[in-house]
């Protein structure tokens, strides 16, 4: 036997509120659009949203304070 690890596809929904950790995307988004190939995001901050082929997968659940405080 082998240890493997797996990893599925993120189950966007408009309104989620979403943290990525690390990576060029790393901080905090607010998913304001989702299609089967494509989720829009758009910074709590700046207000600046971008439109990504989908690409998260999920790790882990939990809560926390969002947007993180720096």
């Amino acid at each position: 036997m082998d240890r493997v690890a797996f990893f599925a596809p993120y189950p966007f929904e408009v309104g989620r509120k979403i943290r990525i950790e690390g990576g060029p995307r790393a901080g905090d988004w607010l998913v304001v659009g989702v299609t089967e190939r494509k989720v829009t995001l758009r910074c709590p901050i700046s207000g600046r949203e971008f439109e990504w082929d989908r690409f998260c997968y999920l790790v882990e659940e939990r809560d926390a304070q969002w947007p993180a405080e720096d």
